[in-house]
């Protein structure tokens, strides 16, 4: 059964998919929620192939790391996969980034990572999580006060802001691809943040969480920015239309 768990979603019998390769300081838990640590060891027995399908979501109910099914659609399964969709667009703007050989591709990956443990804590509503469960998921403070830092890094570096940045391409023919998927990263961070806010306030989710994300989407704007400075891209302005 495919469940959401700590460090990302679990497949059949409990294994941990592809987060664990992006993030080797996860572990991963078994069936019966014990720390597991290392990939499964081949046995004398022959191995049985994990299928990526389970079919249990077929009728429209996923389960939470706490194994209470939900409906696809819950607000819990709207926040994580846009954290998800969000992490997804940061691999999609880190391949750009790399290209270009910016400094600041590995703090995306950590955020990747940290994105990870965003999900463990919202695939854990505290209506119906249990102590152990608060345990392993819980969201601490410290990448929020990272975030911070590094935005002071680099806004230091930036000029000031006059007027509303247009997230769109810039006026370069071969400069600027950085600069706006990190734009659209951001769009998709402050939807993610939307998502989960509600839930927040329902009491089911750290408020860290949700600051996590404001934070990420400042963290976004400001490193779209140094994109576009350091490929001597032209950043695009907003300009009001002549009525």
């Amino acid at each position: 059964m495919a469940v959401w768990t700590f460090g990302g979603r679990l497949g059949l019998r409990g294994r941990l998919g592809g987060c664990r390769l992006l993030c080797p300081r996860f572990q991963s838990f078994g069936p019966q929620g014990g720390e597991d640590g290392d990939r499964p060891q081949p046995s004398s027995k022959a191995a049985k192939v994990l299928k990526i399908y389970t079919k249990t979501g077929d009728k429209g109910l996923s389960s939470t790391f706490t194994g209470e099914r939900r409906p696809k659609d819950d607000q819990v399964f709207e926040a994580l996969g846009t954290t998800d969709e969000l992490s997804s667009a940061i691999g999609f703007a880190m391949e750009l980034i790399t290209e270009k050989g910016h400094t600041f591709a590995e703090e995306l990956r950590k955020i990747q990572c940290t994105l990870q443990d965003v999900g463990s804590a919202l695939a854990t509503p505290r209506s119906s999580a249990r102590e152990a469960h608060l345990k392993h998921t819980a969201f601490q403070e410290e990448p929020i006060l990272e975030l911070e830092q590094w935005i002071d890094k680099y806004s230091s570096q930036l000029p000031p802001l006059t007027a509303f940045i247009l997230p769109v391409g810039i006026e370069r023919r071969s400069g600027g691809k950085s600069s706006s998927a990190l734009h659209f990263c951001r769009a998709v961070c402050r939807r993610a943040e939307r998502r989960v806010v509600p839930l927040v306030q329902m009491g089911e989710t750290d408020a860290n969480v949700a600051k996590f994300l404001n934070r990420l989407s400042d963290y976004l704007f400001t490193v779209a920015r140094y994109a576009a400075m350091k490929e001597g891209s032209q950043e695009k302005i907003y300009k009001k239309r002549d009525v």
